[in-house]
């Protein structure tokens, strides 16, 4: 028996309903590709609102740009994920004086780089391996106490820098992953901060050859432990007040920026080191803010009838 093909004229036709439906699913489907297409990517740092890259953290502090950052001392991610979130400019995650390790640095400086904000680490030791694994994890710069000497400003700078320095060549996450190729080494080397930081007395004596050395990208006033070591020093030592205005006064005519630590903007301390003319703030901690923040709320408590 021989078998005709019908013609597609002679198909079934498709039922009023149908088609209607049919119609109904194509334009919502057409509808929702339209509005997907107009629909903005969203990315974590866009909640705070448009900031400068982390990355040009080394070309801001140099421009003097007003900056905000404060001291994390919980070794976890999620107090950087809310302080990129709130639209900080940077962390300083303090190994020196909390128990970091590199494990919870390498978290919080993936943290850094997911919600859009500059982390640096205050190292605890000042050696070349320290140096290189945090700049390796991510890390925009480091900090280093008790810089007292130019000798010692140059071996910090030789750790952090590929060219005419000692940072051995690897392909991670603060190289992006190889993706940047040879260029890296030089990208690096200009977007690495490396901050001294000013909390000896010995270091009064020499404050005009540290801040000479080149590659050093700023100061920071160790005002804590400078004045235990002044007060250490005996009768004829400079009050802190004075030399904090000597290192100012050196790190000015080198045009070295300055950074310091305030616990409050808007107190009398805050009002001095703005009046000093610092332009990078590190304000409290994660856990100053934590303090305040409970206090203020037990305050509010005890005024109540509940």
């Amino acid at each position: 028996m021989a078998i005709s093909a019908r013609p597609i004229s002679a198909a079934r036709p498709i039922p009023p309903d149908a088609a209607r439906r049919s119609s109904m699913l194509s334009g919502r489907t057409w509808s929702y590709a339209r509005r997907q297409r107009r629909k903005p990517e969203r990315r974590h740092c866009d909640m705070a609102g448009p900031r400068p890259d982390p990355r040009e953290f080394k070309a801001r502090l140099k421009a003097r740009d007003p900056m905000i950052g404060t001291f994390m001392k919980v070794p976890a991610p999620q107090n950087t994920e809310v302080l990129g979130l709130d639209g900080f400019d940077f962390v300083i995650l303090d190994e020196e004086h909390a128990p970091w390790h590199r494990g919870t640095l390498d978290t919080a400086l993936l943290a850094t780089r997911a919600y859009g904000i500059a982390g640096i680490v205050r190292i605890a030791r000042p050696d070349a391996n320290s140096v290189l694994s945090v700049l390796d994890d991510g890390a925009i710069g480091i900090m280093v106490p008790h810089v007292d000497s130019a000798e010692k400003a140059r071996a910090i700078i030789s750790y952090a820098r590929y060219r005419g320095g000692v940072r051995g060549a690897g392909a991670s996450r603060g190289g992006e992953y190889g993706k940047r190729g040879g260029a890296n080494y030089q990208y690096c080397d200009e977007t690495s901060v490396v901050i001294a930081m000013i909390e000896d007395a010995r270091a009064l004596d020499r404050i005009d050859e540290i801040v000479a050395v080149e590659g050093l990208d700023a100061i920071f006033l160790g005002r804590g432990d400078l004045a235990l070591s002044l007060g250490n020093a005996g009768p004829g030592a400079p009050t802190i007040e004075e030399a904090v205005a000597t290192i100012v006064a050196a790190c000015g005519k080198a045009g070295v920026p300055v950074a310091a630590l305030t616990q409050s903007l808007t107190s009398d301390e805050g009002r001095y080191v703005l009046g000093l003319g610092v332009k990078c703030l590190v304000v409290a901690s994660d856990l100053g803010f934590l303090r305040q923040a409970a206090g203020a709320a037990l305050r509010e408590f005890k005024t109540m009838e509940i």
